[in-house]
């Protein structure tokens, strides 16, 4: 299977992360996703994570009252119409960490639609670290399409159907980011792994504090089938739902150019924390039975080699 990408320019406010999947072959090519649930992940337990309170720990960034914080800061929706879409970003600035979200995503017939949930910092420099879940027509999957930036440069797309319905229940989205590896989860399943190759001169975010951002936007030039299937916006608003967020994380202060992290009162065993043997297991059988893209093996678009890491990894 070949898929073919573009990067545009985003320039603010667009509400979407820096990584931009600009076409999606057709469902015909995309391998059908096995529905039975392996016995890896009804062995993976479900993240814990602690209630959080929205008005807290988050700030809306833009879409008025689309983006709403409900039941005493327990509960956030985000919303889209045909005039705007909506996001938040989180109050402090991260240097490592491991957070949870739990999202509920749009149900129904959410073509052309992205619900998004990243951490990223800012500039042509950037560090990123994606989730990005693309609607369907009604009955299709949704399709989970993952990104990472190191220093401004992408282009490490990995793509995924979802072993359940993302929109009829909160499932839970975590991302493990610290100095030894990222990694990405699902209800405490991993499914991708970024190590850090800084030894083999693959550059590592380490150095550039992030924030966690989300957003829901309109992105139907490109997001479902390449574009080909536009958002019914007699189906808006669309609404996405938060809640549960948790981090263990080391919070940076710009002020003093220093992370929480140096406190030795602050439980820090995530910071060392990788796949062990079962966890490797876990995301190979999820990589085998779910994962419809791959950068790593798409030599059409790498004509001049694969990016090092998919050899060294």
């Amino acid at each position: 299977m070949y898929i073919s990408f573009s990067f545009p320019c985003i320039n603010s406010p667009t509400p979407s992360p820096s990584s931009i999947l600009s076409k999606i072959m057709t469902s015909k090519t995309l391998a059908s996703p096995r529905m039975t649930v392996s016995l890896f992940l009804l062995m993976g337990s479900l993240v814990a994570v602690s209630a959080s309170n929205f008005n807290q720990d988050f700030d809306i960034t833009y879409g008025g009252g689309r983006a709403k914080i409900l039941n005493n800061g327990q509960l956030l929706t985000l919303s889209l119409d045909e005039s705007s879409g909506s996001g938040f970003r989180s109050k402090n600035q991260y240097l490592f960490g491991k957070m949870d979200m739990q999202l509920k995503l749009v149900p129904g017939d959410s073509a052309g639609t992205v619900t998004s949930y990243y951490l990223t910092s800012l500039g042509s420099t950037h560090d990123e670290i994606d989730f990005e879940f693309l609607g369907n027509l009604s009955g299709d999957p949704y399709i989970l399409h993952t990104n990472l930036f190191t220093q401004g440069n992408g282009k490490r797309e990995q793509q995924f159907y979802l072993w359940f319905d993302p929109t009829k229940d909160f499932h839970t989205y975590t991302i493990l980011w610290n100095p030894r590896n990222i990694v990405y989860f699902v209800d405490g399943t991993p499914i991708r792994e970024f190590k850090n190759l800084e030894s083999r001169g693959i550059p590592f975010p380490k150095s550039q504090p992030m924030w966690i951002y989300s957003s829901l936007w309109d992105a139907e030039n490109w997001a479902t089938r390449g574009g080909l299937v536009k958002t019914n916006w007699s189906q808006a608003p669309f609404t996405a739902s938060y809640r549960n967020y948790g981090a263990q994380a080391c919070i940076w202060s710009s002020s003093s150019d220093s992370s929480s992290c140096s406190s030795t009162s602050t439980n820090n065993s995530w910071l060392s924390q990788s796949l062990d043997t079962t966890g490797q297991q876990r995301i190979q059988w999820v990589q085998k039975n779910y994962m419809i893209y791959n950068y790593c093996t798409d030599t059409k678009r790498f004509p001049q080699g694969l990016p090092p890491e998919c050899s060294l990894a």
